[in-house]
């Protein structure tokens, strides 16, 4: 059986689980998630839609489309970051600091040309995006 885990916002209202293994997890470096989160770097979590569950608080989950392709859903209570949903891809990154015990493993950084925060821990430097999801794929050195 799949691993599952639960995650909530801040004060607990919203909660959500999610089921087996993200596709990616890392950190994003480009300005939209750095003045969103109000820190210099955000860590994602990313799954297929199907193994993200909604399991209370649907009437405060809200929405901010920030981009094309991102919709970032957060507690209408609390303000606690939920999720940024990625319709077009049928991805949604939940975002860690939503999740609880939840291993963390990163694996690359993405947008890393925008990076305000140099990091050297030996991850692959994605300048934007993979080209599997319309991304340059370039790498860059750290």
């Amino acid at each position: 059986m799949a691993d599952t885990h639960t995650g909530r916002c801040y004060c607990g209202a919203v909660k959500i689980e999610v089921r087996g293994e993200p596709l990616e997890m890392g950190y994003c470096h480009c300005e939209n998630c750095r003045r969103y989160s109000a820190a210099p770097v955000s860590a994602f979590t990313l799954w297929k839609k199907d193994n993200v569950r909604l399991t209370k608080g649907a009437e405060f989950l809200g929405r901010f489309k920030s981009s094309g392709i991102s919709d970032r859903r957060y507690c209408t209570k609390c303000g606690g970051h939920i999720a940024v949903d990625h319709p077009t891809l049928g991805l949604i990154d939940v975002r860690l600091g939503a999740l609880r015990n939840f291993p963390f493993k990163p694996t690359v950084h993405l947008n890393y040309a925008e990076t305000v925060l140099p990091m050297r821990d030996g991850l692959p430097k994605l300048k934007d995006f993979p080209a599997a999801i319309g991304g340059s794929g370039e790498t860059l050195p750290e």
